[in-house]
């Protein structure tokens, strides 16, 4: 018996075009992440899903209703898979980050395990409550197809909780685009990674866009 988690990240945002730290902030979807959600619905409403978890942040919830609703599945909102708080740096560009809180900025791109944006989160903290969740999905289904729906760092560093890689490196080890997808098979020998930060559920077009 094979649980399979999939693992998606919202569509595009303004921030995620511009770079802009957006984690808590409740940012709307582009034109075009509305169509990454849609697409995605497009590829994977072939699936029979067990259940939907979701960030309660709102990129996250529109990423998540055009599957829910070809499933006919009410979604699961949980805030253990709400994006990293980035604390006073919410909004900003990195640039005046790196500028203003230097050195609170150099600290965390060292070791964001242990260091945390300025009154924000660390790595361990974000896995803490992702992984509440994930245990929470784990106590319910032993296989299936399970959806959870999140953002770019709280999936890196669920990825490498459950793989086993170095919470320091989430963002040098792994990626996860706009509108991208990864599944981790969990079976008899654990986790097994099987697909990671794929978007060719999306068009050409959409696929072509930085997806940061």
């Amino acid at each position: 018996m094979t649980l399979n988690l999939y693992l998606l990240r919202h569509g595009e945002t303004e921030f995620s075009q511009s770079g802009g730290f957006c984690g808590f902030t409740d940012a709307a979807l582009t034109a075009e992440g509305k169509l990454m959600a849609s697409q995605f619905a497009d590829a994977y409403s072939h699936l029979h899903w067990q259940d939907i978890y979701c960030s309660p942040l709102q990129r996250t919830v529109d990423t998540a209703t055009p599957i829910a609703a070809r499933a006919a599945i009410e979604i699961k909102k949980r805030e253990g898979l709400k994006e990293i708080n980035y604390g006073k740096w919410e909004g900003l560009t990195h640039d005046f980050v790196k500028a203003e809180y230097a050195e609170d900025y150099n600290k965390w791109l060292a070791e964001p395990a242990w260091n945390s944006p300025s009154g924000g989160e660390t790595a361990f903290q974000i896995a803490e409550r992702a992984l509440n969740v994930v245990s929470e999905i784990r106590s319910k289904f032993i296989e299936g197809n399970v959806l959870l729906v999140s953002h770019k760092a709280t999936i890196r560093i669920i990825l490498c909780s459950l793989l086993g890689i170095d919470l320091g490196r989430y963002r040098e080890r792994l990626n996860a685009l706009t509108g991208s997808c990864s599944l981790v098979k969990i079976g008899a020998h654990g986790p097994l990674l099987e697909l990671l930060n794929d978007r060719s559920h999306l068009s050409a077009d959409l696929r072509s866009r930085p997806g940061t």
